[in-house]
């Protein structure tokens, strides 16, 4: 492999193979627990889909967010953008049991909200968010008037860390661009996209960089979630 190779895995430019990790375990003398670890990781940055009856499965829905969460963990930079509701990363347990009641039910609902809420630990570490949603996330009305004003007070708590950047997209701003989808950047290695039926991770580079290029439209839309802002609205 040429060094430059080697600097755009690093970096989190290119996503390996698993020859590519192989091979590199082998050059390095790399454990087995820790091959298996990392060829682990490359599986779920590499390009793919689950269908969503994996999603709404008992076991399935607490393993797609786990898988989530390990690709969160390799990542040093998050962007994400969410039209429709709440971030996960920022939602309350009681908004996830309101969000998740109309598809999971019991054992499986709580699975899924412990998994989602495991997640946002990494808003403690070192890494770098940049969350930008739409207005009408905030105002798609999950659950009761009381769990939306729970929400809207731990966006504050949560932007008041200083490796958290929100953004607001108001309804009174003139766009040109449609509204797809919701999708999450990590690195410039994957991007994650969440439709109705399907959950894709897409590892090709000139994909990637067409989700950053809409990422910075949108961000460029937005207007920061100020503390001050929302006590004023109150």
């Amino acid at each position: 492999m040429s060094q430059a190779t080697i600097s755009r895995f690093e970096n989190g430019k290119r996503v390996p193979t698993a020859a590519d990790v192989r091979t590199l375990c082998e050059v390095y003398g790399a454990p087995v627990a820790t091959r298996r670890e990392i060829l682990a990781l490359a599986k779920d940055l590499r390009e793919g889909a689950t269908s969503a009856r994996t999603l709404l499965h008992r076991a399935g829905a607490p393993s797609v967010q786990q898988r989530i969460g390990r690709i969160e963990a390799t990542s040093a930079r998050i962007r994400s953008f969410q039209p429709t509701v709440v971030i996960g990363l920022l939602q309350t347990a009681d908004y996830m049991h309101a969000l998740l009641s109309g598809l999971h039910q019991g054992e499986d609902l709580e699975a899924m909200v412990a998994a989602r809420l495991a997640r946002q630990l990494i808003l403690d570490t070192d890494r770098t968010f940049h969350l930008v949603l739409t207005e009408s996330a905030l105002r798609w009305h999950v659950g009761s008037p009381e769990i939306m004003a729970r929400q809207a007070e731990h966006l504050v708590t949560v932007t008041e860390r200083p490796n958290v950047r929100l953004g607001i997209i108001p309804w009174t701003r003139p766009v040109t661009h449609p509204v797809l989808h919701a999708f999450q950047i990590y690195d410039q290695r994957a991007v994650m996209v969440g439709t109705e039926t399907a959950v894709a991770v897409i590892a090709d580079a000139r994909d990637v960089a067409d989700y950053e290029t809409r990422f910075e439209i949108y961000a460029g839309l937005s207007e920061p979630w100020v503390q001050h802002n929302f006590r004023r609205s109150r």
